[in-house]
């Protein structure tokens, strides 16, 4: 039977963290690194899922499938198959083969990648006709409900309107994705991402305690969402807020990211990327004092990386974990990175995996070898 292969990529966050549950804005770009579904479709109710990935054993589950029937990495696939069937699309069974490059536990949003590149096998072979929003939304409801990782629709939004050179400025508000122009190699500049191999998990209690902080903050504040009072001074904002030192905070972490994240918009429209450094850096202080996610891996990334010359750094993802960016002029890009090894080595942490990033293209349906 004929095959369709959805692929989806990876993404990197150049700025704005954990302001998408918050209802803000976020900078993220699609990575070379790539998620391949291939599907083929089943005349019964099975699937079949199998993984080229170390140690992931081959599952099979029937549709419909329901929370909790399929746990581990294959939550993900059966997410997906459940979250279309809510939403009232009767897909068949199907044998689905998973090969991926995109590394896993490096904040890099494998998961989504492995959601999307699903989606958009399943919509192609069932016909379905849903525009890439659609699939983002679908692909996160599974995530949320299905799999229980309280994530926004940011990974999933880079994943479907990422393109070359240029990052995504993604409105969680309006659930809109906007093309920013970003050409690093005409500035003469790369951007380094170094995987610390400090591993996180997601869908555990830090990440869903941050969120919860700033839903109950928005109680507090009277709006539906953070961003909200976005406008609003930050002084004044948190001075609503009483004595809780934590959540004023965790909430001045999400207004002055947002604002970072639109300072860097404007830039880069400026086509003054190399100016952007200072801004990545400031959000990594941020999210190391204010948010507290960060870990000791990352801060020595960023240290060590800022030390070496890089215009900017900080951590990228969800935290306590995962990845650091940095960027580099080309030329000092080697002894960054060579900076960075040599301090994870004299503190005694696992050789992190460095590698240059640009922004690729988003999800879509490719063609199988011959």
């Amino acid at each position: 039977m004929t095959a369709v292969v959805g692929s989806a990529p990876g993404r990197v966050n150049l700025i704005g963290e954990h302001t998408d549950y918050n209802g803000g804005f976020a900078l993220p770009l699609a990575l070379p690194h790539r998620t391949r579904a291939r599907v083929v479709r089943r005349d019964d109710d099975t699937v079949t899922v199998a993984s080229t990935a170390p140690g992931a054993s081959p599952v099979s589950f029937t549709v419909p499938t329901r929370p909790g029937d399929v746990d581990g990495w294959a939550a993900y696939v059966a997410g997906v198959f459940w979250s279309l069937r809510e939403a009232g699309h009767d897909v068949p069974g199907a044998d689905v083969h998973i090969d991926s490059d995109v590394p896993r536990g490096a904040g890099l949003s494998s998961s989504a990648a492995l959601e999307c590149s699903v989606l958009v096998a399943l919509d192609h072979l069932a016909g379905l006709g849903l525009d890439r929003t659609r699939v983002a939304l679908l692909a996160q409801r599974a995530e949320n409900e299905y799999v229980g990782a309280p994530t926004g629709a940011m990974d999933q939004m880079a994943a479907m309107y990422g393109g070359a050179g240029q990052v995504v400025l993604f409105d969680a508000r309006a659930v809109s994705a906007e093309p920013i122009p970003c050409d690093l190699s005409a500035a003469g500049l790369t951007l380094l991402i170094i995987d610390t191999r400090a591993e996180h998990q997601h869908a555990g209690g830090e990440y869903g305690a941050r969120r919860a902080t700033c839903e109950d903050a928005a109680a507090r504040l009277g709006v539906s969402s953070l961003r909200e009072v976005q406008d609003e001074p930050v002084d004044a904002v948190l001075a609503r807020l009483g004595d809780d030192d934590v959540m004023r905070r965790r909430v001045r972490h999400v207004l002055t990211e947002n604002a970072r994240v639109l300072s860097t918009v404007e830039l880069l429209r400026d086509g003054k990327v190399s100016d952007i450094g200072p801004v990545l850096t400031a959000s990594h202080a941020s999210m190391r004092d204010d948010y507290e996610i960060t870990v000791p891996e990352l801060d020595v990334a960023v240290d060590s990386a800022l030390s070496a010359g890089a215009l900017g750094a900080r951590m990228t993802g969800g935290g306590f974990g995962g990845s650091v960016i940095a960027l580099t002029h080309t030329s000092e890009a080697d002894d960054v990175a060579a900076t960075v090894r040599s301090s994870f080595a004299r503190h005694g942490f696992t050789e992190p995996h460095v590698f240059t990033a640009y922004p690729a293209d988003g999800a879509g349906i490719e063609e199988e070898p011959q």
